[in-house]
This record gives C-alpha cells, sequence and structure tokens, in this order.
C-alpha cells in the first residue's frame, strides 16, 4: 500500500477523522457521512475534484460548495493539516495504512458492492491484496458455548483447507473462532473492526501473520477509536461486501449487530448468499433469518461441496422468502441455488403426491368425459401433507440426520419432526439408526415403488 495519501484523501481525512486519538479532543464541525456524500455530489456536480479543497487556490471551489455546508465550517476542518501530518506520522510509524475511495487501491469489490455507501476512508494493517480475493464471511454472537465455539473454529479450518479467505469481524466469541479456526489450519483472514485497529495491530500474536501477508486487519473508523455500538452496526455492510458467501452460526432476535447486518443483507443489500447454521439447538434469531430466505448450511466436509456454497445464484427477494427450502431437496446433480431452477430446466408442473398423471388419448379415440370415480373419496389434508412430506424427506436423508436437525431444516417444531421420522419408520420408509440417533432413507425403497407397479418378483 502506497504510504503517500493523495489529496483527495487528504481532504477526506480532514473533513471526516478525528486525527487525535479518536477518543478525545475531536473536533464538533466533523462532517457525517451523509453531509460528505452531498459535499462529493455538489464537487462532482461543478466538474471538480476533492483534492481541489486541500489547493492553494480553493476560494472558488469552497464558494460553490456552500450550498452544501458552511464555508467557514469547511475552512476550519481543511485548515487541520498541521494534525493530519501528525496523524499520518503516527500510523506510519505502527504500519497502518489509509486510503481513500477516490484512490485506485481501495478494494474495488467495495465500490461495486456499496457504491455511495462505501465508507470514504479505509485504515488498515497487513497485506490489501487479501482485500481483493473474496472468500466466507463468518459471524455470530459475543457470548457463545464451547460447543458453537469449537464448531466455528473447525468452520475455520474447512476454509483455510479450500484455499477461500475467511472474513469476520474480529469480536469475542464466534468471530475470534473462526478467524483463530482458519489461522491455525494455515488460511488467510480479513478482520473488519469497529474499533481499535491500533491496538490489534500492535498485539505480539498478531505481528507475525501480518508481516506475513496472512492476516489484514481493516476498519472505517480512527485507529484509535474506542468501541461504539453503533459503529459495529454499521462495519457489518462491510463484511458482506468483501465476502462470496456468509455464515451467520448464532444471533438473537430481533437485536444486536449480528442480526442487524443480516437483516441488512436479506432485505436490502442481497450482496451474496447468507447461510445459516442447521445442526445443534436452534436460537430463535436463525430460525427467524430462515423465514427471511436465508439459507441453511450444508455443512460440507469436503473441498468441492464447499466451493459449491459459493455458486448459488441469487433469487429474487419474492422467491427467496417463499421458498428457502427448495435446495435441500433437488437432486445431488443439480447445481446449488437459492430457490430458482437451473436455467437450462423447465419447470415441470406440479403434483401431489399420490395424484396420478393424466395421459394424453390414443389417436383416433375420443377423450372421455371426466367422471367422478367413486373409488378416490376424499382424502384428510394431513395425510395429502404427509405425502409431501414423504417425498421431502426421503431426498433429504439420503444423509443421516437427527430429529433436531429436520426440525431446523424444515422449520417445524422438533415434536412434529419426530412423529413424520417415527410414521415413515414404522413404514420402512427410512431407518432408525442409534449411538447416535440418526434417520437414512432405506436403499431398498428405490425398488420398492417400482415393484408395486410393475409387479416385478422381490
Amino acid at each position: 500500500m502506497n504510504s503517500t495519501l493523495s489529496a483527495s484523501t487528504q481532504a477526506t481525512l480532514l473533513l471526516t477523522a478525528p486525527l487525535i486519538a479518536g477518543r478525545s479532543g475531536v473536533s464538533p464541525d466533523l462532517l457525517t457521512l451523509g453531509e460528505f456524500k452531498r459535499l462529493a455530489r455538489r464537487v462532482q456536480e461543478v466538474h471538480a475534484d476533492l483534492g481541489e479543497l486541500v489547493s492553494q487556490d480553493s476560494d472558488e471551489l469552497l464558494r460553490e460548495c456552500r450550498s452544501v455546508i458552511e464555508e467557514e465550517r469547511l475552512r476550519r476542518l481543511l485548515g487541520r493539516g498541521f494534525l493530519l501530518t501528525q496523524a499520518v506520522e503516527h500510523w506510519h510509524t505502527r504500519a497502518i495504512w489509509v486510503v481513500g475511495a477516490m484512490d485506485d487501491e481501495y478494494p474495488q469489490r467495495v465500490k461495486d458492492r456499496l457504491k455511495e455507501d462505501a465508507p470514504p476512508v479505509l485504515y488498515g494493517c497487513g497485506d490489501d491484496a487479501l482485500l481483493s480475493d473474496g472468500g466466507l464471511a463468518v459471524v455470530g454472537s459475543r457470548n457463545a458455548d464451547p460447543a458453537l465455539i469449537d464448531y466455528t473454529m473447525e468452520i475455520g479450518h474447512l476454509c483455510a483447507r479450500a484455499g477461500k479467505v475467511l472474513v469476520s469481524g474480529g469480536a469475542r466469541g464466534i468471530d475470534q473462532a473462526a478467524m483463530r479456526g482458519a489461522l491455525e489450519a494455515g488460511g488467510s483472514v480479513i478482520g473488519v473492526l469497529a474499533d481499535s485497529l491500533e491496538r490489534n495491530a500492535m498485539q505480539r500474536e498478531h505481528r507475525s501473520l501480518l508481516l506475513d501477508d496472512r492476516l489484514v486487519f481493516i476498519s472505517p473508523y480512527d485507529p484509535s477509536a474506542g468501541f461504539n455500538v453503533g459503529n459495529a452496526m454499521q462495519r457489518n455492510k462491510l463484511i458482506y461486501a468483501l465476502a462470496e458467501a456468509s455464515l451467520v452460526v448464532s444471533s438473537d432476535y430481533g437485536k444486536g449487530g449480528t442480526w442487524a447486518g443480516a437483516i441488512e443483507q436479506l432485505d436490502k443489500l442481497r450482496l451474496a448468499p447468507l447461510y445459516v447454521r442447521s445442526t445443534g439447538e436452534m436460537d430463535r434469531g436463525l430460525g427467524a433469518l430462515r423465514q427471511k430466505g436465508a439459507l441453511p448450511w450444508p455443512n460440507p466436509q469436503e473441498r468441492d461441496s464447499f466451493m459449491a456454497l459459493f455458486e448459488v445464484t441469487l433469487p429474487s427477494r419474492v422467491e427467496a422468502t417463499i421458498q428457502p427450502e427448495l435446495p435441500l431437496i433437488q437432486s445431488k446433480s443439480a447445481r446449488p441455488t437459492l430457490g430458482t431452477p437451473p436455467e437450462s430446466s423447465t419447470a415441470p408442473d406440479v403434483k401431489l403426491a399420490g395424484t396420478r398423471a393424466e395421459s394424453p388419448p390414443a389417436p383416433g379415440k375420443r377423450e372421455p368425459e371426466p367422471t367422478e370415480s367413486p373409488e378416490q373419496p376424499d382424502r384428510n389434508p394431513a395425510d395429502i401433507l404427509f405425502d409431501v412430506v414423504r417425498d421431502v424427506l426421503t431426498q433429504l436423508l439420503q444423509t443421516p440426520k437427527n430429529e433436531e436437525e429436520v426440525a431446523a431444516i424444515l422449520l417445524v417444531a422438533k415434536r412434529q419432526a419426530k412423529e413424520w421420522l417415527q410414521r415413515l419408520a414404522d413404514e420402512a420408509v427410512i431407518e432408525k439408526r442409534t449411538k447416535p440417533l440418526t434417520y437414512v432413507v432405506k436403499q431398498a425403497r428405490l425398488f420398492k415403488d417400482s415393484d408395486k407397479r410393475t409387479g416385478a418378483p422381490k
């Protein structure tokens, strides 16, 4: 990263950055993000560049901007040149770099995805080349039990073995577990921090990883800034913008940074596929995210199945909300999608299991008039529903799953899932295994239906 600041980045820092320790001595004149965006638009309208604000002949441009920001306020902020010099020297001695949105070094992925909402300036430490590689974002609650920590570390291990960068927020709990797992397995990590970039960059356990180009920290906030709830919420969009896919391991319902970031991704940004954990005890937040259109994490165990998670296509918001279960019941040869059929296929007419497809009349024969058949009495709606459930579960249980996993995938109570599974076990459609308790399709059923239709010997 170039240590020399461009004129536009200098202007951005002077107008928006504290420059003094991030915690004290902050000028009340600093432009908010909204004010800065309005100023930047005004500068474009008059066919100028932000960098011209720090030139010696900036008077005319400042007057042109008076309709957006008071001229005297701009002059006070732009007059902090000495503080900027001190701040840059301080950052340089700690190997912290700064890049503005107008610079070529600014991550193109962030520019393309967030557009005007891209942070006007990014601070970082480590190899900025990692910011162009995409990868998997893993996020979750700060308070996580040991089992979830171990689970998350395994996700980090898999990410590293697949050669994918792991992106996370650096907070305690799930974020740090994911990052630690990837680093322990020799992978690369992007830590998107909401606070304390300088402190993290100076920690001994991070220095060798930063120098080896396996770890990069970035933040849209002053390197010395302390924790702020608003900052933690706002940086989430940066995590999602840098990743090709994301996984929410745990989340509170209706509150917290993890929840807010995931909801923004599902309802507004829609930058990449968003998965949620599908095994173990489900919290209410994950269930609600599934209903919003998040995908169940399929728990890949090897590289090929892991890499397939990045190849899904994003459907419309309506499709994602109405059909969140579809990827689970596709054939193994189908490319995983977020609720849309493959482009090369034509969606067939859907019939409930148990109904008969009508055949066209033979040539020369008159089609018979439809009549009511006494042999087809009205069926109980619950039985009709179970026919659909049977078809779904026989495809879902090609690999063993327990009651909790089935309940989470189908978004039903565990008691309901257990009842359905037991009924299929009684019908010998699936096999109930013990130690641990799981259910899996009986392979013999592959021939059962065809034998009944053809009368073939068993």
